[in-house]
């Protein structure tokens, strides 16, 4: 894979930590984000799983 870099990791994981029902504190612990902003920056949530979690 050309272009791969750590950044690209890290945003994966955040946003499936987030899939699975973790909370900010607790993805912003596994992950280190200091800030709610920079967790935001990482986090790409899809529409579906937000509707799945709503009911």
């Amino acid at each position: 894979m050309e272009d791969l870099r750590f950044h690209d990791l890290r945003h994966e994981a955040t946003s499936r930590l987030f899939e699975k029902g973790l909370n900010l504190m607790q993805v912003a612990a596994i992950t280190g984000h200091k800030t709610l902003q920079m967790l935001k920056r990482y986090t790409h949530l899809r529409v579906e799983d937000l509707a799945k979690l709503l009911g």
